[in-house]
């Protein structure tokens, strides 16, 4: 059974002990609708809880911590631990200094506690800056922090936001995320703190459980703020586990032998095998995200000759890629995907399969091919580390297929793959040739973090100070029409300059129970688990 949740023209940017072991095999069903435990498997290992240190999206972390605000399942930020989403309608945001500056103003939810007990206050939507923004904090990012100057508290549930710049993905940045809760961090050191192992939240699971490499045990929090329709307390769930498993193979084994209840991403080319499954059906979703093949520029001479990146560009064929990978993904030629129609420009130039223009592009530039087929210049071969995450079938199919392409234009390249967190500190340190892998966004997409000469995702060293200052205009209006604007010229540069290939966009093929309702599958870098109050399992 397959269920398709079409592209919603709101998907717009503009503003994953034996006894435990053993309670992971079972998902029992309650006719009621109330209780129950779900197990979903992760594809990724997980190097810390900590929502702002990890290298992964924070599927675990969703369900635990809370942000100010959250995107829902049409990309919309809708109000969490605040009451309303501030905007220039309702006063939440106030332009200031003649427009170059903004104060954003939240109104913070009443009564509610962290997992200990205390109260959720303004004081710790302000810690979490200050704590993030610590330049002794290891942080995945920082993005949002350096855009604010200070931080108000007038009372417990007011927090004002002095922004020293006009910033339109404030949103998508610090505050989401997650709040960080001041009573039991303050003074500590957050790169070491139990809290990455324990995080403390007010979500409505808490971590009971985390066994490095095999899972995270979430139960029911009893004291969670939030109530459904008829006034009943949520969660419905009583527990949350997360197994880890990044063999795609075992993946799919334990989802059809009832071991895994949730698979928020099938391997397409194994997306099939779940159709017909007794207890199982599958969803397509939309996910604002893309794949991608970026060059190392700290790397080999010569993936910083443009025309080497261009005959790359053109020796690879989308739509073989699109079929090996069961017709899923779309081809693409922006980083910007076309489902954000206030930023994608159609008129992007675009890179063909043509592997005759790739050969002269080569030839021109005279790298000339030697005995072996593989071409050469000034005794440098071209031959590369080409490095996609192991155990992912996915992206070793692809990885595959653009080794193949490669060679057709006598271009070498060796696959590399790395596995858990060796593929994250390759990915950002710049440990290889090629890499092949996906990103995904917010709802409010911030591109300056991939390609921006100080990009916190930038591993592959790529700078461009043109780039740069689109990057400091686009990321710094809130008018529509100069953001589109800017957003075109930063796509036109990006594939004059090609730092890295975009080539599909993608969907997210989720099997789970059915058993398991009001699921909504969520596209952004929030995760599917961004809201898990209302999961219900039942027959």
């Amino acid at each position: 059974m397959t269920t398709e949740f079409s592209r919603r023209t709101a998907l717009k940017g503009g503003l994953i002990g034996t006894a435990a072991l053993a309670m992971l095999r079972a998902v029992p069903g309650w006719a009621q609708g109330r209780g129950g435990t779900l197990t979903a498997g992760l594809t990724y290992d997980i190097d810390t809880l900590n929502v702002y240190s990890t290298g992964y999206l924070g599927d675990v972390q969703a369900a635990v911590v809370e942000g100010l605000l959250a995107p829902n399942g049409q990309a919309e930020y809708v109000p969490v631990l605040a009451t309303e989403v501030p905007t220039l309608q309702n006063g939440g945001i106030v332009l200031t200094d003649g427009g170059k500056k903004m104060t954003v103003t939240y109104k913070l939810r009443p009564g509610v506690k962290w997992h200990d007990g205390q109260p959720f206050t303004s004081a710790d939507v302000k810690f979490t800056w200050e704590a993030v923004k610590d330049e002794k904090f290891i942080a995945e990012s920082k993005d949002g922090t350096e855009d604010i100057d200070s931080i108000e508290t007038p009372d417990e549930l007011t927090a004002v936001c002095h922004y020293n710049t006009v910033a339109p993905d404030f949103a998508s940045t610090l505050f989401t995320f997650g709040i960080l809760p001041r009573h039991a961090l303050e003074g500590k050191d957050l790169n070491t703190d139990t809290y990455n192992e324990r995080p403390l939240g007010t979500g409505p699971f808490m971590v009971k459980e985390f066994k490095r490499g095999q899972y995270v045990l979430t139960e029911r929090n009893p004291n969670y703020w939030r109530k459904d329709d008829k006034g009943e307390a949520l969660p419905y769930l009583d527990q949350l586990v997360f197994k880890i498993i990044p063999d795609s193979n075992t993946l799919v084994t334990q989802l059809k032998s009832g071991e895994l209840g949730l698979v928020v991403q099938v391997p397409y080319n194994q997306a099939k095998q779940i159709d017909g499954v007794a207890g199982l059906e599958t969803i397509k979703g939309p996910l604002l995200s893309w794949q991608h093949l970026d060059f190392n520029f700290k790397g080999p001479k010569s993936l910083q000759d443009p025309a080497v990146r261009k005959a790359i560009a053109h020796a690879i064929n989308r739509q073989t890629l699109v079929r090996a990978q069961g017709g899923f993904p779309e081809p693409i030629k922006s980083p910007v995907v076309p489902v954000f129609k206030d930023m994608y420009d159609p008129n992007t130039p675009d890179y063909a399969f043509d592997v005759a223009r790739a050969n002269k592009l080569l030839d021109d530039a005279g790298y000339a091919k030697g005995s072996d087929g593989i071409r050469a210049k000034d005794g440098e071969a071209l031959s590369y580390r080409i490095v996609v995450q192991a155990g992912r079938a996915d992206d070793e199919l692809a990885e595959q297929v653009i080794i193949a392409q490669l060679k057709a234009v006598g271009i070498a390249a060796k696959p590399d793959n790395k596995t858990g967190v060796a593929y994250r500190e390759a990915r950002y340190k710049g440990d290889y040739d090629l890499i092949y892998g996906r990103w995904i966004t917010s709802a409010d997409p911030v591109y300056s973090v991939f390609y921006g000469t100080k990009g916190a995702n930038n591993g592959q060293g790529y700078s461009n100070p043109k780039l740069d200052e689109v990057f400091a205009r686009l990321e710094n209006t809130l008018d529509p029409a100069e953001r589109k604007a800017h957003a075109a010229e930063m796509q036109k540069i990006l594939a004059e300059d090609l730092p890295s290939i975009p080539l599909t966009t993608n969907v997210a093929v989720i099997a789970k129970t059915t058993k398991l309702k009001d699921f909504v599958p969520n596209p952004t870098n929030m995760t599917n688990f961004v809201d898990t109050s209302r999961w219900r399992l039942e027959g």
